[in-house]
C-alpha cells in the first residue's frame, strides 16, 4: 500500500503503512538521531536499530510516561549536547511515541521527530495524528500536544515479538475504526478475527492494519485539532479511560469495555439496532477482548468527569448510529449516570 500523508499546521506527516525500521537510516537524512526507546522493544529489536548520537532506555509500561520522567529525558539530552539540527525517533509503542513526541514538541521549543511503530495499538492509532501527552496522577494524556511527526514507519516484522495480550490489546483500535468509518473493516474483522488472533500474522494482518490506519488519517486531515470530526476517534474512549484508571488494565481492553457500552447506550437512544450491538460485543469476544468489568459506578463516574472531553456539567460521548457511522452526542453527567444504571451490559 502507498504510503499515506497527513498534512498537518507543522508540516507534512508520511506513514509508512508497509514500511521497514531499515528505512530509518535514509529518512534521518544528515540530522543526528536520537532514540528514546523502552527496556523490551531494545531487548528485542535494539540491533536493527541505526547508529544514532544517543539511545534513552526508559522502563517499559504506561508508569514511564509523566512529567518527572520527561525531565530525565531533557537532562540526558541537554547532556549530550542536543541541539536543533536533531531528529527525536521514538521507536516502540503508544508510550513511547507519546512520550517522545512530547519530548521533541517541547525541547529547544520544537524539535522534528518521527516514530517506528511497534505495536498494533501504535501502528492503527497511537503513532499518528500527532497527539502526544503524558500522565497526570492517573489521568491519561492530561499534559500534551498536537504536532505531527515528519514520519511513521508501521514494520508488521515487529509485531512477531509481541506478547498474545498486547497483540489483542491493540485490535481494539482496529475495531473502533471500522466501527466509525469503516463496516467493510468490521466485517473483516467478524470473518477473519480469530485467525488473527490465533497466529498473530495471518494473510490479512497488512490490510486490515493499513485500513484502520487510514481512517485516522483521513479523520486527522479533515480536523487535526479535534474541533468536530476528530472527536469520533474517542469511541468507547471515555467509559474506557474510566476503566483503565481504576483497575490498571490494558488500553485496548479498557476500550473495548468502553465501546460494548456506548453501543448500549445508542441502542437505548434508538440509534442503533440491538443485533448491531450485539455483533460488535460478538465480534470484541471472539478477539479475546472483555467485554464488562467489575468497577463501581461511583468510581467510573467520578473518573469520567475528569475526562479531557468534558463541558461544564456535560461530556461530549461518542455513540453508533450504524456500524460504520459514529456520531458525538452531549450528555449531561446526571443523565449518563442514571442511564448507565439502566443498561443491561454483560456481566463480567
Amino acid at each position: 500500500m502507498s504510503p499515506l500523508h497527513i498534512d498537518g499546521r507543522n508540516g507534512r506527516s508520511t506513514i509508512y503503512v508497509d514500511g521497514s525500521i531499515d528505512a530509518l537510516a535514509e529518512l534521518r537524512g544528515a540530522r543526528r538521531l536520537f532514540i528514546i526507546t523502552d527496556e523490551n522493544v531494545f531487548q528485542h529489536h535494539g540491533a536493527r536499530f541505526p547508529a544514532a548520537d544517543d539511545v534513552v532506555v526508559v522502563p517499559a509500561g504506561e508508569s514511564s510516561k509523566n512529567l518527572a520522567d520527561v525531565e530525565r529525558i531533557y537532562e540526558r539530552l541537554i547532556a549530550a549536547e542536543i541541539d536543533r539540527d536533531a531528529l527525536i525517533v521514538g521507536i516502540g509503542g503508544g508510550m513511547v511515541t507519546d512520550l517522545a513526541g512530547f519530548v521533541a514538541a517541547t525541547l529547544l521549543r520544537g524539535l522534528p521527530c518521527g516514530f517506528v511503530a511497534t505495536t498494533v495499538l501504535a501502528q492503527v492509532d497511537a503513532a499518528i495524528g500527532g497527539k502526544n501527552g503524558v500522565n497526570i496522577q492517573g489521568y491519561k494524556n492530561m499534559v500534551g500536544t498536537i504536532r505531527q511527526p515528519a514520519f511513521v514507519i508501521n514494520d508488521t516484522s515487529l509485531l512477531a515479538t509481541l506478547p498474545a495480550q498486547q497483540f489483542v490489546n491493540g485490535l481494539a483500535e482496529v475495531v473502533k475504526s471500522g466501527l466509525i468509518a469503516d463496516a467493510e473493516l468490521f466485517a473483516r474483522l467478524e470473518a477473519h478475527g480469530p485467525q488473527l488472533v490465533a497466529t498473530q500474522r495471518d494473510g490479512h494482518l497488512a490490510e486490515v492494519l493499513a485500513r484502520a490506519a487510514k481512517v485516522k488519517v483521513d479523520i486527522v486531515n479533515r480536523d487535526e485539532f479535534e474541533t468536530g470530526e476528530r472527536r469520533l476517534l474517542n469511541l468507547g474512549h471515555t467509559y474506557g479511560h474510566a476503566v483503565e484508571k481504576r483497575t490498571q488494565m490494558p488500553h485496548g481492553f479498557a476500550v473495548s469495555i468502553g465501546m460494548v457500552v456506548a453501543a448500549h447506550l445508542s441502542v437505548q437512544r434508538q440509534m442503533l439496532a440491538p443485533e448491531d450491538a450485539q455483533r460488535i460485543e460478538n465480534v470484541l469476544r471472539r478477539l479475546g477482548l472483555p467485554v464488562s468489568a467489575d468497577v463501581p459506578r461511583r468510581a467510573l463516574m467520578d473518573a469520567m468527569r475528569k475526562d479531557k472531553k468534558r463541558a461544564s456539567d456535560t461530556v461530549n460521548y461518542v455513540l453508533l448510529d450504524a456500524i460504520g457511522h459514529a456520531v458525538t452526542v452531549p450528555i449531561a453527567y446526571d443523565e449518563l449516570e442514571r442511564t448507565l444504571d439502566d443498561l443491561r451490559l454483560p456481566v463480567a
